[in-house]
């Protein structure tokens, strides 16, 4: 029976909602692509903003937008706030183009609508994940919620890219490093699943799932440090990771580091 597993939602939307703060972005304008022509997605400039929403001297300017444009009914997809819910879900992401809840929501209502592009919005919904990365490139929460959106589509080998792409601008990330893995497995590429794996289980990933499909198919391996590839700032993060897992072991129980975490979702396997 072919296997079926849930990717760590809930521990990526933790890692989505926390990015690392990085230098705040400029808008070029207009925004080449690699061959010389414009996005299709549109220029970056606005009337107001755009702003990355992580930088503390511009609270202010948030705040406006996200009390008038993305209040909670907004974000919850019940209702607009000045307009419909895609047009104010626009004016957020062309205020703040890396906004994560708000990239969340226009994902969360095309679905609604079954639609690629909401009622209201000027753009489809992956022009909005498109338009956050010219703006932040190395904002890896924006790569890592784009990869979730891909994988919801069934475009597995993009969201993989995606989530490679967050790895590297966060070596740290477990969550990320572990559904690199399980889209290698879901190719049947175990080695790179298995060295993922561990990269994941090494940042203390909690979710058992994984190891379990590569020791089911027999492709479950040691790997050395050196296969791990962890830079410095990771390693710190694993062996902290490790020191909390032997910690929270039971007295006589060992600490496996892969027990599913109780605030994320168990995978679903049959």
């Amino acid at each position: 029976m072919k296997a079926h597993y849930l990717l760590a939602g809930a521990l990526l939307a933790a890692a989505v909602c926390a990015p690392a703060w990085a230098a705040p972005g400029k808008a070029t304008d207009p925004i080449l692509t690699n061959h010389g022509r414009k996005s299709p997605c549109g220029e970056l400039h606005n009337a107001f903003g755009p702003w990355d929403y992580r930088e503390g001297n511009i609270d202010n300017r948030v705040n406006i937008v996200l009390s008038v444009h993305f209040p909670a009914e907004v974000e919850n997809n019940e209702r607009g706030a000045r307009g419909s819910l895609g047009a104010d879900m626009d004016y957020t992401l062309r205020a703040l183009p890396n906004y994560i809840p708000a990239l969340l929501a226009m994902a969360r209502q095309a679905k609604k609508e079954r639609t690629l592009q909401p009622a209201g919005a000027h753009y489809p919904v992956e022009c909005y994940f498109e338009r956050a990365m010219r703006f932040q490139p190395k904002d890896a929460a924006v790569r890592t919620a784009y990869a979730n959106w891909l994988r919801e589509q069934g475009r597995d080998n993009d969201a993989r890219a995606m989530y490679l792409a967050a790895v590297e601008l966060t070596p740290g990330n477990a969550a990320a490093n572990y559904n690199v893995g399980l889209l290698y497995y879901r190719a049947k590429d175990y080695e790179k699943a298995n060295l993922y794996a561990h990269r994941a289980y090494a940042l203390g990933f909690p979710l058992p799932a994984l190891k379990n499909l590569l020791v089911k198919e027999g492709k479950w391996a040691d790997v050395t440090d050196e296969q791990l590839d962890l830079p410095d700032n990771a390693k710190k993060a694993a062996a902290e990771a490790a020191e909390a897992t032997s910690d929270a072991a039971a007295p006589g129980t060992s600490a496996k580091g892969d027990t599913p975490a109780a605030s994320g979702p168990a995978p679903a396997l049959a």
